[in-house]
């Protein structure tokens, strides 16, 4: 072909709603010599049977921010790009049927109205003037969302294409791309047509996104974590009543979810949408018998109405009108689904210069947001949001065909379900398991997933309630609440231990790591035989990671780090070394033990011949139980205390004998008790690319006079000079029965001023405590704002910038 491109800056193989808007959002951007592939017509995929509803709702604030963009891009994009499109914001209303979905409603209400959204929330009789069809006798509440609504999916799809190929990008529809070969830094994309040579290449395949990421896996690729979902909708016949009231009001009804029952109830044309997320639901290409096949496009399934017809009943008697109408059509296609029902975008793991915008079970909602998110990704490196939630890189090794399956059938099942904070989701357990995950279990562990890695999250006792059902609170006690207390009570008090499994473990040698080091990192490093925080920003000076740093050599470290930062610190630190210099990833090899409390000196004296004298922040190799070790004098729990680093085959027996000298297995929720009280940040919840370093309050980790050049010591430097905005603080809150949430907004009179990052109870100096960013003139010692917690204020005041507990660390330091 003589009009082929054989070359591009960016070639996007998928032409959906999603991959469109990266071309789209790419162009904008100014990096119009970028090509799209489709192997049929665009939106021959998920897009083009897709309901088209463009919901803001979340709990997540990555993915309101992410929703929110799209509503916002969808009302101006018509007029935009010449292209007029039916797009119907007609408000919707969430059905709430008990007192902790209300505190869910509220919880969403509040993140909404901090990012400009104006929802609000409503009684039952409320409800019923914004929707005259609705029964309400059963009804809590509900939350009201004025800019939900929904979109034809085609139509924004042609839109944001007119718009890229106006701005001069391409896109080749009918050629399918059938493999690719890395060439340099670059990449040569084949097609049935020609070679396509590219600086950077998307997988934004949709359902075939895991086929097409095969292809890079001889450059360091893994398996897409995916599966695939068959959903159905089903449309009714047209009803006078409905015709009516749009002639009257000039308007479509609110689009109606009753989560609680778990579907969405829409206006189309003069009848109605229906779309149940049923328990009872089926996966599809999962197994050999039943196999993805070549080409899907424009395709459909038949209808499985038993699978469905309880919900749509129960939609009937919600809205009575709706059964005085026939069933006109049942749709049934394909959704892929990642395991925790979120896309996959950013950098593709393991590899250079290519990205992934796939796996969208809401891709009409979130596919103007992702576009945006996935060209900053490219073009900038970083993204304004910090949009982990969404990062390819958040699983790891343990996302098999089988996991991915029972994950994405609970979801999908659960779809509506709320995320309480102490709920364990059971499906695709114990993927990976620590060397004594047996005797920890036995000891009454509960456990929770952490990057696959099952840990101990409390331990009950005899006659403890620990059904899945008593985690469906939002409130801080249950059944854990003594156990948690008594366990920090240990730590306080005795010692107690913790066993770690999956710590993110990389050691890094080899003649000019040290300089590299420093060239990355913010601060300084430590001295052979000494260990310390390190933390890498991006260019804008933000949070990019933290990382205990071992040194054990001149250019010689161990590089530990949260258990789900496994991938995304080893692409950091893969990056930044020179030839010569190896990053090898041993996570798997090694166990972790915390040993903490006034008491632990005395519990290891008698099982290690280490020099238990050795200060705060050293490391040293020794036996412990007769068995080879590496301590360091460090605790996340604020207390005197050594992380034990062994082999998994010598765990066990190390871990027998602490127990046997008196320590107290404690877990992950009196551990995040334990730290909050300290005011230790916590990796992607206070720790985020949200926030600076200076913001966060991290200043004396930087050492902007130090002469290399690091990410983000320009803007650092700037910020000094400037001033910064926001600042970190920890508070006192006068709280109710429930602690801070995660980005729970934090006022000053009638203006929000900031939002908390953390929030737990803290056991030794019996408080609510949140951590959190709010304006910088506020963040002064003694003032008082109020922190909203599921729809309510409560008082909180600003507390000195040192820890709660131990403020000058003499315990730590004994």
């Amino acid at each position: 072909m003589a009009d082929f491109p054989n070359k591009a800056r960016v070639v996007i193989i998928g032409g959906g709603v999603v991959g469109t808007s990266a071309l789209y959002h790419l162009a904008k951007k100014g990096w119009s010599d970028c090509v799209l592939l489709e192997k049929n017509e665009l939106t021959a995929g998920s897009t083009w049977h897709a309901a088209g509803n463009v919901p803001t709702f979340s709990t997540s604030w990555s993915i309101m921010n992410m929703q929110r963009y799209s509503t916002e891009l969808y009302a101006r994009l018509g007029d935009e790009v010449d292209y007029p499109m039916n797009y119907h914001q007609t408000g919707s209303l969430r059905l709430a049927h008990t007192k902790e979905r209300v505190q869910e409603f509220e919880r969403a209400c509040s993140m909404g109205r901090y990012q400009g959204i104006e929802m609000e929330m409503l009684s039952p009789e409320e409800a019923k003037e914004r929707y005259p069809f609705l029964e309400t006798h059963d009804l809590k509440g509900g939350l009201w969302d004025p800019s939900d609504g929904d979109i034809d999916p085609a139509q924004v799809t042609q839109a944001m294409a007119k718009g890229a190929r106006d701005m001069g990008a391409k896109i080749i529809r009918f050629c399918p791309a059938t493999g690719v070969t890395q060439d340099g830094e670059g990449w040569i994309v084949h097609t049935d047509q020609d070679d396509i040579a590219c600086d950077y290449v998307v997988n934004a395949a949709g359902y075939y996104a895991q086929r097409v990421g095969e292809w890079f896996k001889p450059y360091g690729g893994r398996t897409v974590p995916m599966m695939v979902m068959s959903h159905q909708y089903v449309l009714t016949d047209e009803i006078p009543e409905i015709e009516a009231y749009s002639k009257d009001t000039g308007k479509k009804l609110p689009l109606l979810r009753d989560v609680d029952v778990s579907y969405y109830f829409r206006q189309e044309k003069h009848g109605f949408n229906i779309g149940p997320y049923e328990p009872n639901c089926r996966a599809h290409w999962d197994t050999p018998e039943d196999e993805m096949p070549e080409d899907f496009s424009f395709q459909l399934w038949s209808d499985d109405l038993g699978r469905i017809e309880d919900i749509v009943a129960d939609s009937m008697e919600r809205v009575p009108l709706a059964a005085s109408a026939g069933i006109s059509r049942i749709i049934n296609g394909p959704i892929p689904y990642a395991p925790d029902g979120l896309p996959l975008i950013g950098p593709m793991p393991g590899v250079k210069n290519a990205f992934e915008a796939c796996v969208f079970t809401f891709g009409i909602a979130q596919g103007g947001g992702a576009g945006k998110v996935l060209a900053e990704w490219i073009v900038d490196g970083q993204t304004e949001w910090d949009m982990w939630s969404c990062d390819p890189r958040r699983y790891t090794d343990y996302t098999d065909h089988a996991y991915c399956v029972a994950k994405g059938m609970e979801v999908y099942g659960n779809e509506y379900a709320m995320h309480f904070p102490h709920h364990e989701w059971p499906a695709g357990r114990d993927k990976k398991l620590s060397p004594v995950h047996e005797r920890v279990k036995a000891l009454g562990g509960q456990m929770g997933a952490y990057n696959g890695w099952e840990r101990a999250n409390w331990f009950a006792g005899d006659g403890d309630d620990i059904s899945e059902a008593a985690t469906h609170t939002w409130e801080r006690n249950g059944p854990w609440a003594a156990r948690v207390k008594e366990e920090c009570e240990a730590v306080r008090d005795h010692c107690g231990v913790l066993d770690l499994p999956g710590f993110s473990r990389f050691v890094v040698k080899g003649a000019g790591a040290a300089e590299a080091l420093r060239g990355l990192v913010t601060g300084g490093l430590p001295k052979v035989g000494r260990m310390n925080l390190v933390y890498v920003a991006n260019d804008k000076g933000r949070i990019l990671t933290e990382m205990s740093c071992m040194r054990h050599g001149e250019d010689e470290f161990v590089m530990i780090t949260a258990a789900a930062a496994q991938w995304h610190d080893r692409d950091i630190l893969l990056a930044a070394m020179p030839e010569g210099v190896t990053v090898e990833d041993k996570t798997r090899d090694y166990d972790t033990l915390i040993v903490t409390g006034p008491k632990s000196r005395e519990i290891l004296a008698g099982l290690t011949d280490a020099d238990l004298s050795l200060g705060w922040l050293s490391h040293q190799a020794a036996s412990v139980a007769g068995k080879a070790a590496h301590l360091a004098r460090v605790s996340f729990a604020g207390e005197l205390g050594w992380e034990i680093h062994a082999l998994n085959g010598d765990m066990p027996t190390i871990y027998d004998a602490i127990l046997a000298a008196g320590a107290k297995p404690f877990g992950m929720y009196a551990l995040n008790s334990l730290r909050v009280e300290k005011g230790y940040r916590a990796w992607k919840g206070d720790l985020s690319t949200d926030y600076s370093l200076l913001e966060g309050g991290l200043e004396r980790f930087v050492k902007l006079d130090k002469p290399q050049d690091f990410s983000g010591k320009a803007a650092l430097l700037a910020e000094t000079e400037a001033g910064v905005s926001k600042r970190f603080v920890t508070l006192i809150v006068e709280a109710g029965d429930a602690d801070a949430p995660y980005m729970s907004c934090v006022w000053s009179g009638d203006e929000i001023v900031g939002e908390t990052t953390s929030g737990a109870w803290g056991y030794r100096v019996n408080a609510s405590i949140a951590l959190g960013m709010v304006r910088a003139d506020l963040a002064t010692p003694g003032t008082e704002l109020e922190v909203e917690i599921y729809g309510t204020r409560y008082r909180a005041v600003v507390q000195e910038d040192r820890p709660l507990w131990d403020p000058e660390n003499e315990r730590l330091r004994a």
